[in-house]
This record gives structure tokens, C-alpha cells and sequence, in this order.
């Protein structure tokens, strides 16, 4: 039996950030080394989130093999990695 993934403790506050200034969010967390966020943004493009946890050490803030996988996988297409509300919404305004 697959076991859920796990999300960083700052996620929620990403996403409610993100909705505030105006993007539309689905949560993709589902393990498998999926990011964890489709973001659209007002400018009218998607764009693919990592949320990693500012707060803790970076050995714990590293990608993880599934995750590098994926990552490999994807390569022509961006995914972004934020470790806070401030770096998810000045994100969300470049895009």
C-alpha cells in the first residue's frame, strides 16, 4: 500500500498566499516526486511549484530521489522551488 505524501509545514501557507493575490491553485502532492503545486497565475500562464520548508536545514530542504527523478523527467519544463510565502508570491508576479 503507497503511503501520502508528505507536505512541507509552510504549504498551506504558500497556497493561501498565493490565492490572495489573485492565482489559482491546485495541490498535486500525491508522492512519486510530483511537485506539489499547479499554479495558475493573473498573467494567464501555469506554472509547476516545489514547496520546500525555509525554516528547516537545508540537508532537509534538499530534493529527493524521487523527486530528482522527476525533475530529470520533465527537464524542458520548469519547476519552481519556493521555501516561503514571500518567494511564492514575487514568483507569482514574474510569471
Amino acid at each position: 500500500m503507497r503511503r501520502a505524501a508528505r507536505r512541507d509545514d509552510n504549504e498551506r501557507d504558500v497556497i493561501a498566499a498565493l490565492i490572495k493575490v489573485g492565482c489559482t491553485v491546485q495541490a498535486l502532492t500525491q508522492g512519486d516526486g510530483v511537485p506539489d503545486l499547479l499554479v495558475g497565475v493573473p498573467s494567464g500562464r501555469l506554472i509547476v511549484i516545489e514547496v520546500k520548508d525555509g525554516s528547516k536545514a537545508p540537508s532537509q530542504r534538499r530534493l529527493t530521489e524521487k523527486e530528482l527523478a522527476w525533475h530529470h523527467k520533465w527537464a524542458a519544463f520548469p519547476v519552481f522551488i519556493v521555501e516561503n510565502v514571500e518567494q511564492a508570491v514575487k514568483l507569482s508576479r514574474w510569471s
